[in-house]
């Protein structure tokens, strides 16, 4: 790691880069920006905005379990309870006539209730932290890790991004097609639900929605076609991410607030650019 210090030190000679947190942070985010703009656009096609938020719920009912259960690390209580929640949202969303922000909006309620009543049950509160969470606090085994999620969030877009395309868009010339749509839909949602529960003990609970939707929604204002909607997508992702960052810096503010706060910026800019790009 103290080489890949030593080459941010040589490039980008910046004051605000010249702590060894920043530098794990600068890593983090640009890690962090290209997931949320990959899985932000197939979200918004999806129309799956109240999902993700429900899965951040779910997430921190995972923390709490752990936490209550005596496992030493709760995130991987987290990581189990996030997916097999976000598989019995599908499946129940499928095979049910219920509408799909009703059910959503259960799973969510209940997952979250159940989570602030276990953190904060005899004064057990010390996992309240998750919902801000702090990117700052990334450590370098950290930053590993995110870089292998990063990795296989990257193989599995570019073998899979036609699939999940098709069923977000036509779910019934997908199945036409002859894709299984709901073991697609479940490969996804657990995929959102892993990362989300690993991000969310650096950008918060109450932000992790915000990030993944703001860049995607800000590049479907302004993209010709799906090409062009994952590329800006992406862009806005890593700019608003490292703006974000190095305003948090100099302004003493939350990073992952902040960051949303420019994404947020980012998204009314390209609304009023909309009409140009129609």
């Amino acid at each position: 790691m103290n080489q890949i210090y030593s080459l941010l030190d040589a490039i980008l000679p910046f004051e605000w880069l010249g702590y060894d947190f920043m530098k794990n942070a600068f890593l983090a985010v640009l890690l962090l920006t290209p997931i949320f703009g990959i899985l932000g656009t197939i979200i918004v096609n999806n129309r799956m905005a109240f999902f993700s938020d429900a899965l951040g719920h779910g997430a921190f009912t995972g923390i709490a379990i752990g936490s209550v259960i005596g496992i030493f690390q709760p995130i991987w209580s987290a990581i189990v309870f996030s997916i097999g929640f976000s598989v019995l949202i599908t499946v129940i969303k499928n095979k049910t006539k219920s509408s799909t922000d009703t059910v959503i909006g259960v799973f969510s309620s209940a997952a979250i209730a159940l989570g602030v009543v276990l953190v904060t049950s005899g004064g057990n509160n010390k996992y309240t932290s998750f919902l801000v969470g702090d990117l700052l606090s990334i450590s370098p085994g950290e930053v590993g890790i995110l870089l292998i999620l990063a990795v296989v969030i990257i193989v599995l877009w570019v073998m899979y991004y036609n699939k999940v395309l098709l069923v977000s868009v036509n779910i019934s010339l997908a199945k036409s097609r002859g894709i299984n749509t709901l073991a697609v839909e479940l490969a996804f949602t657990s995929i959102i639900a892993v990362v989300v529960t690993v991000v969310i003990q650096w950008v918060g609970l109450l932000i992790i929605n915000s990030l993944l939707v703001l860049p995607a929604a800000a590049a479907r204002n302004i993209s010709a076609n799906a090409r062009h909607y994952n590329v800006i997508a992406i862009l806005i992702s890593i700019v608003s991410g490292l703006i974000g960052l190095i305003l948090s810096y100099y302004m003493d503010t939350a990073t992952g607030a902040t960051i949303v706060i420019v994404s947020s910026i980012i998204y009314f800019i390209t609304l009023a650019l909309r009409k140009r790009f129609a």
